[in-house]
Parts: C-alpha cells; structure tokens; sequence
C-alpha cells in the first residue's frame, strides 16, 4: 500500500491544508493499491505562490544552469526507473512490459529531448537594430491525464523547466502514483525551491483553482475535450494563455494498393495498445469496400490473438483504468450493435477467466458507417471500427468528417499517392506507412484536438513570450 498523503509545495513535502484522503484503485484487482490527498484552492495558491516566487531567480538562470538541472533530473529519472514502471502498472494497468518499455521510457525520452534542444536552442535573434527576446511566460499550471502518466508529465515539464518557467502540477487523481514518483526524483535532483510543485486532487476543485489563479501566466491541459473547454472557460477571465492536447478519433486510411496483412495487422495493434486509451490510436480503420471481406479476416485474426490478462503475467492487454472507463466502453460497444454494426471479433463483457479488473475483450466493429456513435465518439478502449469507401476522395472526405484532428494514418505502397493523401488530412500529426516515432516531431491537433504543440523544440515555444528590444543594437553614424 502506498501511502502518498502530502504535497510538494516550496520545496518541501507539506500536509494539505485540510485532510481529505481517497483510495487509488488498482484496475487489475479492483482494490486500493494506496491512498492520496485530495487538495483544495488553499493548497492550489500556496503552490503557486510559491512558483511565482521563485519565478524571478529562475527565469534569469543562465542556459548551462538548466542544462546541469536537465541532466541531474536524467540521472535521477534512471535510478528510479523500474520504480517509475511498477508504479504505472499498479495505478493504471499497463502491462509490465509496456510500462518498462514504453511508458517510463517515454519520461527518459522527453527529458533527453529537451536537455538536447536546450543546448543549441536560440533564445535571442537580431533584426536589425531590433533584438527579438525570447523570454519564459512565468508560472505554468500543469493538468495530466492517467493514461500515459508520466509521458504527460514529462512532455511539458522539461521544456518548461528548460526555457526558465515555474509550475504546479496536478496529475490524475485516478493514476497519481507515478507524479509522486517524478516528484522525488525532482527533489532528489535538486530543483530550486518552488520551481516545481506537486498537488493532487480532482478537476473540479484544484484544476478549476489552478486554471482560474491570477498568478497563473499559462494553463497546459491533457484530457477530454469536455474538460478541456471547463479549463479554458476557467483560464478566460485571466487572458492567460492556454494550452490544450484533447480528445480525438483518428482516421487509418488503407489504400488499394497497400500491403493489407501488415496494415490491416499494425492498425489492430495501434488501437489495442494501452488497453485503446491512447488518444491518438488509429480507431477508424477505412478500406476499400472491394477488400471490406479481406480486411476483417485479418482484422479478426489480430484481435484474437491480442491476449488480455494480468499486467503481470506477458498479456498484451492489461484493465482499462476504472469501472466507470469500463462502464463508458460497454456502453458504446452495445450502440454501435443497435446502430448496425457488425461484431467482427470481441464484443461486450468481460474476456472468459477474468471476472475481476476492469478487462475488455479486443473488439472489432465492422459495416460501421461515420454517422454511427461509435465512429464519431471517442471510446478510448481496444474497439476498432472498420468503415469503408469506394475512392480515394471519398476515404479522405471521411477521414476528415470528424470534430477530432489530433493524428491520421495512410499506408500504401506508391509513395507520392500515400503522401498526397496524407497532405490533404486534417490532423496535427500524420503517420504513413506505420513509421517510427519521432520524438523532434510536433504533437499535438486541428480543431476540437487541442491547439499548440509538444514534443521537440516547437514545446519549447509554448512557454516564451518575444519581446522586441528596439533600438537594442544603434545604427552606426554615417561617415
């Protein structure tokens, strides 16, 4: 049982300024794996009093203190590695492998990301007699998600300690373990005083403080498109900037002449992965109505062999998160059979032998049509839809036929074909031919997906401001 009942204000961990603890569910066993405090606007404006303090020392440190800062945390990050795995399995399900491999590796990845782009990274550039600065915006509130938790965190945290910024984070309530963790690995590494603050708590009550706080100069959010117009009606009144990665219900175009067994197979894996909740995982699969047969034959082939079990135990699939994930998914499969699709492999309840945690079976919905709830709304669990089309313009015309603009994915084998479909698609990030992840690339979308970008160097840019210094460098006097 993990006991995680203060919060890191000031540099210090501190009790809540009224006691309030919940139990952190375990979604493989359905019992508390700990307990956490929940926080209050008290708590919320003493953390960012505390940032807005220590704002005016650390936003004039120079480029090779906040590299020593990046590489100490790295070097911290790695000792506490397995512990950071172990702690994403226990709080939100993923198998041990992909908690290892992927999750905790994606912490390591941004702070290595961010400790590169620092070193080479242009805060100043000369016009003229005009010098454009580019300064950091101050205090950063910080809202994550539970289902990549420390991907989230570190996403935004190391560029935003590398530009020179302060912040409070509030992670998940639901999957908070891996926050506390990154926290003592921040203590550990020596960060300055109220630079970084950690309080927990749910959105209602410490998301809405940290968004509405005057003394808050930027809001980063991940999560629900719902939540995130709460956070953005919130952040308003203040004009300060806001930052969002939302929802959304990615297109995966397969063309005519694509190799279907490998894109048909790597869309299944893309959405099965993480238990589905992935945000940008491929969820509506679009193929040729001449090869709909063909593509849900391998489509129920990969489905079926996805295995789902405990965390522990090699599965590909662990529980999604919690009951009322599981509820909202069960929920959603049932609409899509009373809309008309076809149940191609899966379905409702749980897999066999697993009466306890919140499993899913790999679901494949077939004959889907984009008018039906479960091609328009965003599941976030291992259900793939398959939709067809009868050309190419009609497949892009449906791919882009979505409130969502997060990803999209193309694959086929003529690769001016592949990438002219992919120039038309309508989404912050687009994947062809099941490429490798790029770290240096942009994330995140168009539309009702969010707005501004992470990862790289353009994470960086969310947290300056310019400021014109004219008249910086004198014209020299004509001879």
């Amino acid at each position: 049982m993990r006991d995680y009942l203060k919060f890191y204000i000031d540099g210090r961990w501190v009790d809540p300024a009224q006691p309030k603890a919940i139990d952190v569910i375990n979604p493989a066993t359905e019992k508390s794996a700990g307990r956490i405090s929940m926080g209050s606007a008290t708590d919320v404006d003493r953390a960012v009093r505390a940032a807005r303090a220590a704002f005016a020392d650390y936003s004039q440190t120079s480029v090779q203190e906040r590299t020593a800062l990046l590489e100490r945390i790295l070097a911290e990050y790695k000792k506490r590695y397995a512990d950071m795995a172990a702690a994403i399995t226990e709080e939100m399900g993923a198998p041990a492998a992909l908690a290892r491999d992927a999750q905790a590796a994606m912490g390591l990845a941004h702070l290595q990301t961010a400790l590169e782009v620092l070193k080479n990274y242009r805060f100043n550039e000369a016009r003229g007699s005009t010098l454009l600065v580019k300064e950091p915006i101050g205090v950063c509130g910080f809202i994550t998600p539970w289902n990549w938790p420390v991907n989230q965190i570190a996403c935004k945290v190391a560029p935003a300690l590398a530009v020179g910024c302060t912040m409070v984070l509030k992670p998940s309530e639901i999957a908070p373990f891996s926050a506390v963790i990154w926290t003592e690995i921040m203590d550990a590494a020596q960060v300055p005083a109220g630079v970084f603050n950690l309080v927990n708590g749910d959105g209602p009550t410490v998301g809405a403080a940290l968004s509405s706080h005057p003394e808050v100069d930027m809001v980063s959010f991940t999560g629900s498109t719902r939540a995130g117009i709460e956070v953005a009606r919130n952040a308003a009144p203040t004009v300060k900037r806001v930052h969002q990665e939302l929802g959304g219900k990615s297109p995966n175009i397969i063309l005519e002449d694509a190799d279907f067994q490998h894109a048909v197979t790597a869309g299944v894996r893309g959405v099965m992965g993480n238990s589905g909740q992935s945000c940008n995982a491929p969820t509506r699969m679009l193929v040729p109505n001449a090869r709909m047969a063909e593509a849900l034959a391998i489509a129920k082939a990969a489905a079926e062999a996805t295995t789902v079990g405990d965390p522990a135990s090699g599965a590909a699939l662990g529980p999604v998160v919690s009951a009322a994930q599981w509820d909202k998914i069960q929920t959603l499969i049932h609409k899509g059979i009373e809309e008309g699709a076809t149940v191609v492999a899966g379905g409702p309840g749980k897999p066999v032998g697993l009466e306890t945690g919140y499993y899913v079976k790999p679901t494949v919905l077939g004959h889907v049509n984009n008018q039906m709830t479960v091609a328009r709304e965003e599941i976030f669990g291992p259900v793939l839809t398959i939709l067809g089309y009868d050309t190419v313009e009609q497949a892009v015309e449906i791919g882009n036929d979505t409130p969502y603009g997060l990803a999209a994915y193309v694959s086929g084998s003529d690769p001016e074909a592949t990438r002219k479909v992919a120039s038309r698609l309508r989404a912050g990030q687009v994947n062809i031919n099941s490429a490798a992840l790029d770290l240096s690339a942009p994330f995140g979308g168009f539309k009702q997906s969010g707005n501004g970008r992470e990862w790289g160097d353009h994470a960086f840019g969310e947290f300056l401001e310019v400021k014109a210094m004219l008249g910086f460098a004198p014209k020299a006097a004509a001879a």
